[in-house]
């Protein structure tokens, strides 16, 4: 069934808005742009293109049917760890091997949309999610006390969370990043939180919340959170001050809870996480949409204190965005050029350094990056997990696909990978939100199963 046809038989008016504003999407010309000349630190930037619809192009969820999983690379093997889950966002894993995984849900507090954001809206409940409201806002804990792959204890960590996505643990305390708060727990190691939590600091939020996932990594001591804000919208069109204090990564005292923005100008900041060599931050961005199938690039890059990194007023470095007045020059002149870029539109959402000894020796050291996929071009990129190599804290290589066929030949969604994390064993997890299952990837040659 053709995207068209799906939306004509989805009813009246709204309906008839969806069928002209995606079939703009294949009213333009195949896109013949290879996507592999955005990878790396130089990518090519094509003259920006602007819409008065943009394009839309979804894949349906049809989820995973009994037997089928991922295509993992050679030499590795994949299974799911946990099935059944409600649109699983992240995944943590703590000190004793216990895996807390993320159900989240958007919040329900925005009022403020433009004609493509209610359109976006209809189309990810109705078609990429089959229309079924998510049950989740809570934490579930699963622990493997074998390592095998097959959890001996599931069960509901912590509830009534308030669309939670970053975790992070220190010491005896639990950190969880609501969309309008960062949340501390007491933790003794146990499978349940009764505690009602209290607050360490408040986010923005409400009553616009463009992007509402909070990202959340503790400082190498302890002594600091940092925590990622997205932009308010696309690209300023709800007004600067909906942008307040957003568009950056804070900087939280764990003891008092007094923020300061370490680093501005990055549109949707996910997967926090320190490099192990270095020590330096590193977040993977989601960047600005509607200037053509082919930019902006997405990218992963290290966060200097004090650094800014373009947005709104230009992109990847000093490339000018046309559509923001009046601009900044004195902005745009120090705007950062991030370190690697991912190519256009994969939507990156997790990041994690792999250090351990599990998996084949050519990923130690590198970073396995989810990205859960695109929207607004005409061909498919993202749904996969990639693998980029680095050598002394810097990425050293192309871009390898490590995780893919999230996309079956119809284009339709069997998943969409979004958190990644390697749990006690050196397995790589990862959270796939609309296939609502947790997977896990080991050596092929390391790989046991429970008798």
């Amino acid at each position: 069934m053709s995207y068209r046809s799906s939306f004509i038989s989805a009813g009246r008016g709204t309906a008839m808005v969806l069928v002209f504003t995606l079939s703009s999407a294949s009213s333009y010309a195949a896109d013949t742009f290879d996507v592999q000349s955005q990878i790396g630190p130089n990518p090519v930037l094509p003259e920006p293109q602007q819409y008065l619809f943009p394009p839309m192009h979804l894949a349906p969820v049809v989820g995973w049917k009994e037997g089928e999983k991922p295509t993992v690379a050679p030499g590795l093997k994949i299974e799911a760890l946990a099935t059944g889950l409600e649109h699983p966002r992240s995944v943590y894993v703590l000190p004793n091997g216990d895996v807390l995984v993320v159900e989240s849900r958007e919040p329900d507090f925005n009022t403020v949309k433009r004609p493509k954001d209610l359109v976006m809206g209809w189309v990810e409940t109705f078609v990429t999610s089959g229309g079924a409201p998510s049950k989740s806002n809570r934490i579930t804990l699963l622990r493997d006390t074998d390592s095998d792959g097959k959890p001996e204890t599931r069960s509901v960590f912590l509830d009534n969370l308030f669309s939670p996505f970053g975790v992070a643990l220190v010491g005896n305390d639990l950190y969880v990043a609501n969309t309008n708060a960062i949340m501390h727990y007491p933790y003794d190691g146990g499978t349940r939180i009764m505690s009602s939590g209290t607050e360490l600091t408040p986010l923005p939020g409400g009553p616009i919340d463009h992007h509402w996932t909070k990202s959340l990594v503790a400082s190498p001591d302890g002594s600091l959170l940092y925590v990622g804000v997205g932009s308010n919208s696309n690209i300023t069109e709800n007004g600067m001050e909906a942008e307040k204090n957003r568009a950056a990564i804070w900087e939280v005292e764990r003891t008092t809870g007094r923020w300061r923005i370490f680093a501005s100008g990055l549109r949707n900041p996910n997967g926090l996480t320190f490099e192990p060599q270095t020590g330096a931050l590193w977040a993977v961005i989601n960047e600005r949409d509607e200037l053509g199938p082919d930019l902006v690039p997405d990218y992963m890059t290290s966060v200097k204190d004090g650094g800014f990194y373009g947005w709104p007023y230009s992109y990847y470095g000093q490339h000018l965005d046309p559509r923001v007045q009046p601009q900044r020059p004195d902005l745009v002149e120090k705007a950062i050029v991030p370190d690697y870029a991912l190519s256009s539109h994969v939507a990156p959402l997790g990041l994690t350094f792999y250090t351990a000894d599990n998996l084949p020796p050519k990923y130690k050291g590198g970073a396995f990056v989810g990205e859960h996929g695109s929207w607004d071009r005409d061909q498919f990129n993202g749904y996969k997990v990639v693998f980029v190599p680095f050598s002394n804290g810097k990425p050293s290589g192309k871009a390898e696909d490590v995780v893919t066929d999230f996309l079956n030949a119809k284009g339709e969604a069997r998943g969409r990978p979004v958190g990644v994390a390697v749990d006690k064993s050196g397995a790589l997890l990862i959270a796939d939100d609309v296939g609502n299952t947790v997977w896990r990837v080991t050596a092929a040659s390391q790989a046991i199963s429970k008798n």
